[in-house]
């Protein structure tokens, strides 16, 4: 299978390149410039600033794995931050999706990642595919995104949106972050401790989006999260029993909102308690269920 990759500089775009890689698929990777030293027709030419794509080089594709887009943790929420987001996701995507239905062979798989941010903040609620979008900026976001997404199967693409969770690893994403403080002894909770955090080692993300590529019936959108959701309290208790450390340290909400605004509330604060429902039916088996084993494996670099 050719495979055209977008966002393969990224945590988990590198991790799926060597997956692909691994099990013989040919990787094109979607980029804006040419790296040096890399041949050029393993890259496919595409940048939304100038409108190109190169239509000759992504020719032949079978499938697309689209994983671009800016850190939403990069940054604080101004509206020049916001409209960045939005552009390398929404905007991003639509060109993506425009200039591959002008193919003559066009990919027959388009797999996308998406958030469980769609569902916004919803406390204890059980969350699965079949609940509705929030209303928060991050909900907004990831709907206007996965609409861009659905356009894919206008030329014919089966299309899968990856909701993903909180992706695990020491390679980057939240976890170095969260386990920094743990291991200076200032960890603990944050805010009331109660929101549920539903995570995904970056291991079973990639077995999830190679699922995806692999089987017919897998359309739609699919959260990729753990089987066992967590509270905060019960999540950084774990983490630093892990680590042999105590977490005593809480972070109150209102110092967690000074530092970072909005974006506190939507990516440190807000409860969603999320299960793969899909994936599940589908026959998808996680290998990392629990977190504390999760964590021991992941703390030592598997990905």
């Amino acid at each position: 299978m050719r495979v055209l990759l977008s966002g393969s500089s990224g945590m988990i775009g590198k991790a799926v390149s060597r997956a692909l890689a691994g099990r013989g698929d040919a990787v094109s990777r979607l980029v804006r410039a040419q790296s040096a030293g890399v041949p050029a027709y393993t890259d496919v030419r595409w940048d939304l600033a100038s409108g190109e794509f190169d239509r000759v080089a992504a020719e032949g594709a079978d499938a697309v794995v689209h994983l671009a887009g800016a850190s939403i943790g990069g940054g604080k929420w101004t509206e020049e931050r916001k409209a960045v987001l939005r552009e390398s996701r929404i905007e991003a995507t639509r060109h993506l999706v425009k200039s591959l239905a002008g193919l003559k062979t066009k990919p027959k798989i388009f797999v996308s990642a998406s958030a469980i941010g769609y569902y916004g903040n919803r406390g204890d609620e059980k969350l699965t595919e079949h609940s509705g979008p929030g209303d928060d900026f991050l909900a907004q976001l990831t709907r206007d995104w996965e609409k861009e997404t659905q356009k894919a199967a206008d030329f014919g693409a089966r299309v899968v949106m990856t909701r993903f969770g909180i992706v695990l690893s020491t390679r980057g994403g939240a976890l170095p972050k969260m386990l920094l403080p743990i291991k200076l002894f200032a960890g603990g909770k944050l805010g009331p401790g109660t929101q549920w955090m539903s995570w995904v080692s970056l291991a079973d993300v990639v077995r999830a989006i190679l699922f995806a590529l692999e089987n017919d019936a897998v359309r739609g959108a699919v959260n990729v999260v753990s089987l066992k959701p967590l509270q905060n309290a019960g999540f950084i208790k774990t983490a630093a029993k892990v680590l042999h450390r105590p977490a005593i340290a809480p972070a109150p909400a209102g110092a967690l909102r000074f530092m970072l605004g909005e974006m506190a509330d939507a990516l440190l604060l807000s409860s969603q308690r999320v299960f793969p429902e899909r994936l599940a039916a589908f026959g998808f088996k996680f290998e990392d269920e629990e977190l504390a084993p999760a964590l021991k494996t992941i703390i030592k670099e598997r990905l």
